[in-house]
């Protein structure tokens, strides 16, 4: 059973009234369960932020057990940093591992447990670990989907920018 929830979702859209004035939009947002809902509004409200960013930082920690029992080992809530040595414990899985790299790459733009190898050949495999085939190979990929979705609300969804620009009064 899917859980959604609207959620309000802060889109940076031309509005028609002053250029560049953000417009807030509910949004529709789909949780895995009651759990990673419940992790998602328990944890977004530790961040120091609730931006894009972090929303969908929580959104992606939330969708496993393991990731949830484990987000203080992940994130750090007072520093605002990842923690990326948390791929090389014990405690997790492939699809945790899948994530946890995908949540640091919506967090930081980037691959950055990439650093935490010295020799070239493990970090050209670690950044390959990044890949959409690696991540989305998974049951979990309609998630990562909607967690694309709340980091880039901006170009998920559909606006006719024509219309709003050029249309004729």
């Amino acid at each position: 059973m899917l859980w959604s929830k609207n959620y309000e979702l802060e889109e940076n859209q031309m509005a028609n009234t002053a250029t560049g004035a953000k417009v807030k939009q509910e949004r529709k947002i789909t949780f895995k369960n009651e759990e990673h809902e419940k992790f998602y509004n328990t944890y977004l409200s530790k961040c120091r932020y609730q931006d894009s960013y972090h929303k969908t930082l929580i959104y992606c920690l939330g969708l496993s057990e393991d990731t949830r029992r484990n987000v203080n080992r992940i994130y750090d809530f007072e520093t605002g940093f990842i923690k990326p040595e948390c791929l090389q414990e014990g405690w997790q899985t492939s699809g945790s591992e899948r994530i946890v790299r995908l949540a640091f790459n919506l967090y930081t733009d980037g691959t950055p447990t990439t650093d935490e190898y010295d020799d070239t050949e493990e970090q050209i495999t670690e950044t390959r670990l990044y890949s959409v085939s690696d991540i989305f190979c998974t049951g979990d990929a309609r998630y990562f989907w909607e967690a694309i979705k709340i980091r880039y609300p901006d170009y998920c969804f559909y606006v006719d920018w024509e219309e709003m620009f050029y249309a004729e009064d």
